[in-house]
């Protein structure tokens, strides 16, 4: 049976329950059509690259999908009538991973990061030290009379 991967955007006034709820009825039209859903990730609340019926975030929900086509079409015919859903998009892959996707796999990178130290001291302050001071040596203010050698030496 194919393989496909379905990624549907609903609006950001509905609850994680609802967007569950969409999903679990997209899983009973799979299966009533013949196929199973393999994967399913929220993605959560993410922002929108621009306005999408009057929304600038959406609630983000993957599933991984081995299904006829007609089921298939049955699905996409469905978000397409959800007044919820903003935005779907099917995709036919060669397999499903059981790993996460790479939505979830950046967002678990960003937490283990942690705290990387203080920033280090550069041309422009940073706000972080006192007065914008830099301390590097061709900022150091010269004695007067190296500053005289300096002017001599170059005429």
């Amino acid at each position: 049976m194919p393989l496909y991967e379905c990624v549907f955007i609903a609006r950001n006034d509905v609850t994680q329950q609802q967007v569950e709820a969409i999903a679990d009825a997209m899983a009973t039209v799979v299966t009533e059509g013949g196929g199973e859903v393999k994967k399913r990730e929220y993605w959560g609340l993410r922002g929108l690259a621009y306005k999408v019926k009057k929304n600038r975030k959406g609630h983000y929900m993957l599933l991984g999908i081995e299904a006829p086509a007609p089921a298939i079409h049955e699905v996409e015919r469905q978000l397409g009538l959800n007044e919820d859903v903003l935005r779907e998009m099917t995709v036919r892959i060669e397999s499903i991973s059981d790993e996460p996707s790479a939505i979830l796999a950046k967002r678990g990178d960003d937490r283990e990061r942690g705290f990387r130290g203080p920033k280090p001291a550069g041309r422009f302050s940073s706000g972080r030290t006192g007065g914008g001071r830099d301390d590097r040596e061709e900022f150091r203010a010269r004695p007067r009379d190296e500053m005289d050698m300096n002017l001599n030496d170059e005429v």
